[in-house]
């Protein structure tokens, strides 16, 4: 995995339409059906993807592209894919900085670690430390109304 400032990641979520060889036998062009349209993500050696599943078409994913770099000026955008992840149905993801108190930075989610809240790091393994103070990549589906919202995860990646 290359070395990425995680803050600047950005979800795109949609549905796999298609995956194809890319421009060798390491990469693959992954297209998503969104509700803006197509986008194109290349999938390369570098790229995690979570739980190691296999993409396919027809998966819900999220895939996030770092904002930082450039991209080529093409339709449909095309876009160098950071991680990608399985999204269950009505359910959001985000990557963000938390504080010692699961604030996120912006502060536009606060977490609430549920018994049934799985906490992993990126490949796959148990996180058993605290996961405050750190860049985390949540699963989660309802929110409170209060501000900032509150929410039980139904998963947590530690992006150590």
């Amino acid at each position: 995995m290359r070395n990425r400032n995680n803050s600047s990641l950005v979800p795109v979520i949609g549905t796999i339409l298609s995956i194809a060889m890319g421009n060798d036998c390491c990469s693959q062009m992954m297209s998503l059906g969104t509700e803006n349209g197509i986008v194109n993500f290349n999938i390369d050696p570098d790229t995690s993807v979570i739980d190691c599943r296999r993409l396919r078409p027809g998966m819900r994913v999220a895939a996030f592209y770092d904002s930082s770099l450039p991209v080529p000026l093409i339709f449909p955008p095309q876009y160098q894919a950071q991680i990608v992840t399985m999204v269950n149905r009505n359910e959001q993801v985000m990557i963000s900085r938390f504080d010692r108190n699961l604030l996120a930075e912006d502060r536009s989610l606060q977490l609430n670690i549920g018994r049934s809240t799985v906490i992993t790091t990126i490949n796959g393994q148990s996180f058993d430390c605290d996961p405050g103070n750190r860049t985390l990549l949540v699963y989660y589906s309802v929110t409170t109304r209060s501000y900032p919202p509150q929410t039980t995860p139904r998963k947590i990646v530690v992006l150590c």
